[in-house]
């Protein structure tokens, strides 16, 4: 009886006062909003357009002259050996690295995901994630250390059982898959916890009906575990991909770019076209391909990964 009343009130109200209080909604909004939106712009669009009309220009900042050189920048960029050998270098490593990241990040989950105590759940949760507390720099300094080749870590295990030592970051053979082995090692903590989240998700239904059917395990995780996973997947594997073709500061650190340009990736020539050598306008073209090259991935991956369930 009361719930009657009360929606014949509703019904009742002024539709002066419903439109006024529309009106004091959307104005919230827009105050709410604009602020943000013009910082975004100046802060990520701004520069994007900046970069844009620069590549155009031969320009050095040391200079107060830019000459327009139209597409000069683009057609020399795909004459340069150098250029053409850190986007393949770059591809390499991201595709080696995020498919590595994510089998491992999804099996630890997994594993984690299966401990019933919840300390040690959360225990095992922040070990993995401590790692990615660090700045990326410090840790690779570190690691720098570690692959010493006189007195780092890794070829002292490797001496004591009775094994060569190897030239971790100074042989073209090891040089890159030593920086994805410290990548690895700082990056998977974020992923892990994603991953933990969305299986925490799936719910217990589906499992119980696969035990009385008596399905085994690699049954439940193919037909069950994997395809109800496949939103996280999908943003794990974008931020990742993402993430990844935009690694620097290991590279700069651990390698610059060596031996031989094998771990020179694309990042680390537009910093040093830019900044070691003044040719602002052709880093800006690399880093307009660059832009495009990430856009254009980033846009498969959600129409290859894109779902229409829910659960």
């Amino acid at each position: 009886m009361s719930t009657a009343i009360s929606t014949n009130k509703a019904d009742k109200v002024n539709p002066a006062v419903k439109s006024t209080a529309y009106r004091a909604k959307r104005r919230f909004i827009i105050i709410s909003l604009v602020p943000i939106l013009l910082l975004f712009g100046v802060f990520a669009f701004l520069p994007i357009a900046w970069s844009l009309g620069l590549s155009a220009f031969k320009y050095d900042p040391l200079s107060s002259n830019a000459i327009f050189v139209g597409a000069e920048n683009y057609i020399r960029m795909f004459q340069d050996s150098i250029f053409l050998k850190s986007l393949w270098v770059t591809f390499k490593f991201v595709f080696i690295a995020v498919l590595i990241n994510i089998v491992i990040t999804l099996l630890i989950a997994s594993a984690i995901q299966r401990v019933r105590i919840p300390w040690l759940k959360n225990g095992f949760r922040t070990v993995f994630f401590l790692p990615t507390i660090a700045p990326l720099a410090g840790t690779a300094i570190v690691w720098n250390t570690m692959f010493n080749y006189n007195d780092g870590l890794f070829n002292m295990i490797l001496a004591k059982v009775n094994m060569a030592p190897i030239q971790w970051l100074s042989d073209p053979h090891y040089a890159l898959y030593s920086v994805i082995m410290m990548t690895l090692w700082a990056d998977i903590g974020y992923n892990i916890v994603l991953f933990i989240a969305g299986l925490d998700s799936i719910p217990d239904m589906y499992y119980e009906a696969a035990t009385l059917e008596g399905a085994g395990r690699w049954h439940v995780f193919l037909h069950i575990t994997l395809p109800l996973l496949r939103r996280t997947l999908l943003f794990v594997s974008i931020t990742t991909v993402v993430s990844y073709f935009q690694a620097f500061p290991q590279f700069q650190i651990m390698t610059k770019g060596g031996p031989f340009n094998e771990t020179r990736v694309l990042s680390l020539q537009i910093y040093e076209q830019a900044f070691s050598s003044s040719n602002m306008g052709y880093a800006s073209a690399m880093a307009t391909v660059f832009l495009m090259i990430i856009l254009l991935v980033t846009l498969l991956q959600l129409r290859w990964g894109r779902t229409q369930w829910e659960h």
